[in-house]
């Protein structure tokens, strides 16, 4: 298992640099409100989505209330709300919800992640989040210094199976966030269920223009982005 994580990391590291060096350049946006903003609450365009936003909250690889998020809500780019409710709307034909677990990200919160993952002496999620790495390795792939998700247009979700009022989350084979190569989409260790659990969700968002991340099972990037050049800064309040 060392082996084969360390080789993952190893090509999490090539991606991440490739992806580094073809990525547009970002501008923060001097934005301090989101009326100033393209950025709208998805609540009020998927009503039935579960908001389990999980860094407003302790329940995260940090064990704390992140930076930026004073509540848990989803905002994402007009455009990219309006492409995830056309996803809410396949899905509930099928008896499935979505559970949304992150939208946009203030760059705040990204430089709380990388100061935590700076810091070697607070081990407090290491058995919950990355049991199997390092700390040190986070910075090698799964934790950057820059995250699509401050430009509005990425998000992380699962989905839930619906009788009635009564979801359950379909089993995904890793929690959210976990770092782990367990954690990539296409892993080839998974079980039967798990594997179409998260095939389901992928043919779901790719019909409505969204891309996964094959190292995150959760986290998915509508192409072409609407604004791949502006990062916002605004709180989540």
């Amino acid at each position: 298992m060392a082996r084969a994580a360390g080789t993952c990391l190893a090509v999490m590291g090539m991606l991440a640099a490739v992806l580094a060096q073809a990525a547009p350049p970002v501008q923060v946006s001097p934005a301090r409100t989101f009326a100033q903003t393209d950025l709208v609450d998805v609540a009020g365009w998927i009503p039935d989505a579960t908001l389990d936003i999980r860094y407003a909250g302790e329940r995260n690889f940090i064990g704390a209330v992140v930076d930026g998020y004073d509540a848990p809500k989803c905002y994402l780019l007009r455009p990219v709300a309006e492409a995830l409710a056309g996803v809410a709307a396949d899905l509930r034909a099928e008896n499935l919800r979505l559970v949304i677990h992150d939208c946009y990200r203030p760059v705040r919160a990204v430089k709380h992640f990388v100061r935590w993952a700076g810091d070697a002496a607070d081990q407090r999620t290491k058995p919950v989040y990355y049991p199997m790495l390092d700390k040190s390795q986070l910075l090698d792939g799964y934790i950057a210094e820059t995250s699509g998700h401050s430009r509005g247009a990425t998000l992380d979700a699962t989905l839930a199976r619906c009788d009635g009022d009564a979801c359950a989350e379909l089993d995904m084979g890793t929690p959210f966030d976990f770092f782990d190569p367990r954690a990539n989409t296409a892993h080839p260790q998974l079980s039967a269920e798990q594997r179409d659990n998260r095939q389901t969700l992928v043919r779901a968002m790719a019909r409505h223009g969204f891309r996964n991340y094959p190292m995150e099972w959760w986290h998915y990037t509508l192409q072409p982005e609407p604004d791949p050049h502006t990062a916002y800064d605004v709180p989540i309040e």
